[in-house]
């Protein structure tokens, strides 16, 4: 499939999905949500993918969303904003849903729904000289992008408060010490030191680094009851699997595993 506003392609199970529109500093407009909600899909699919690497081509990881696309539509901004909202929150719903890690790399700068996609994936490399921002409010908007949802549990509610009102910009090693992201390397290391995380993750067992990413989430959104007995699920299900008997084996046997994926 091709893409607009990206490139994707998958080497050795991971999958290195490239924000490509450098002139616009990657920012979110209707094509660039279109093409996130379909890569989601091919993605979702594809059983070779076991994680996947996200990166930008360029100075700017995301700008954040299209205020020149925004402008051109004058009275029908808000159906135009509908519509990309419909594809772009899609996109980041099956992103969260799926059995599979999401690394994202950030070089240059993540503001506004380039900071609500930022804070969506599972774990974030972050270029020493990267800042980020919300800056929703600066343009008149309220924030979008699973923002409220995502940045709130990663950072706490008094920090999402003071970056959303605020604007407030913070820099790599405030986002790392905040649980912004998850670690910070030179700017010129952000696109290997990512990929190979992916590829870390991808050559783990499968069901296990994939589901225990749901565990995670799902504990966050349920009673200790519920979480407990989420778990009970995920861990049994590990336990029956192939992969799961190989774990076990290979850590008494103390040697390497072969996971097999299945």
């Amino acid at each position: 499939m091709s893409y607009e506003t990206i490139t994707y392609t998958v080497i050795d199970n991971v999958g290195h999905l490239r924000l490509n529109r450098p002139n616009g500093a990657n920012a979110v407009s209707e094509a660039f949500a279109r093409d996130l909600r379909d890569v989601m899909i091919e993605i979702e699919f594809d059983d070779t993918v076991r994680a996947v690497s996200v990166t930008a081509e360029g100075k700017v990881f995301c700008a954040g969303g299209d205020l020149k696309e925004f402008h051109s539509m004058g009275t029908d901004l808000a159906k135009h904003g509908a519509k990309l909202l419909g594809d772009f929150h899609t996109a980041l719903y099956k992103m969260n849903r799926m059995a599979k890690p999401f690394v994202a790399g950030v070089r240059g700068a993540a503001g506004g729904a380039g900071l609500s996609l930022v804070g969506a994936f599972d774990l974030v490399v972050s270029g020493a000289g990267a800042k980020y921002t919300m800056a929703y409010t600066r343009a008149g908007m309220t924030p979008d992008g699973t923002s409220s949802y995502f940045i709130g549990r990663h950072i706490g509610l008094r920090r999402m408060l003071d970056l959303t009102l605020t604007n407030r910009v913070l820099d790599a090693e405030t986002a790392e010490s905040w649980g912004l992201v998850n670690r910070v390397v030179d700017d010129d290391d952000v696109d290997i030191a990512t990929a190979e995380l992916a590829a870390e993750l991808a050559a783990g067992a499968p069901f296990a680094i994939g589901h225990a990413k749901q565990v995670i989430y799902n504990g966050f959104e349920h009673s200790l009851e519920s979480a407990g007995e989420f778990e009970g699920v995920m861990i049994t299900s590990a336990m029956a699997t192939a992969d799961g008997q190989e774990g076990i084996a290979s850590f008494v046997e103390k040697r390497a595993p072969k996971w097999t994926g299945q």
